[in-house]
């Protein structure tokens, strides 16, 4: 029976891809370690020398727009931001944790744990998604040899089965018959010229 207060699933389904980076929005975030998005967004404010760009990133609104529709979140609450007034800042892994430390609360710590473990659980997929790529690539090749293999011996074998058949066809037809030698002394038609002059 699983008895951890935040299922992974639950975590992993909010982290996105942007800009090639795994990141939670700060909405998401301030939901987890249990405190307004607001009140979340004040604390990492106050200590922007914590969050370098490899740790948080305000996205544009092309990248909101994109995120808008892949979580379904509606259009008609306030100009499309669901009541913001700016645009949300991403978290990295690494930025995630230093939020938490900043918000310095119990469940803020407690809940950075599952927060690491679930971009963990998203590398590890990532690493057998690629092995199986490179495996997939692996049997794709073995297959063209195997393949380029049979083709050369089909082939070989179409060349021997063609000789087979034309050494038996020669067999097959009669030879042209050649004139026989009458048996005895012959004399020719033509006597030969005469070597006298």
């Amino acid at each position: 029976m699983n008895t951890d207060p935040f299922p992974l699933d639950a975590i992993t389904s909010n982290i996105c891809i942007v800009r090639g980076q795994k990141v939670l929005l700060d909405s998401h975030l301030a939901e987890l370690y249990g405190v307004t998005t607001k009140r979340f967004n004040e604390q990492v404010k106050r200590n922007l020398e914590r969050f370098p760009d490899d740790f948080m990133f305000q996205i544009d609104e092309r990248e909101f727009d994109a995120l808008r529709s892949q979580f379904a979140t509606s259009k008609n609450q306030s100009a499309g931001r669901g009541g913001r007034r700016y645009l949300p800042y991403a978290f990295t892994e690494h930025g995630a944790i230093m939020a938490a430390m900043i918000l310095n609360s119990p469940m803020a710590t407690q809940v950075s744990v599952y927060v690491v473990r679930a971009f963990v659980k998203l590398r590890e997929l990532v690493v057998s998604t690629q092995e199986l790529a490179l495996r997939l690539n692996h049997l794709e090749c073995n297959v063209e040899l195997i393949t380029f293999e049979h083709s050369a011996f089909q082939h070989a074998t179409e060349e021997q089965i063609k000789r087979i058949l034309d050494a038996l066809r020669e067999l097959m037809t009669s030879p042209e018959p050649v004139a026989k030698r009458p048996i005895g002394f012959v004399i020719p038609d033509d006597p030969p010229a005469s070597t006298k002059q």
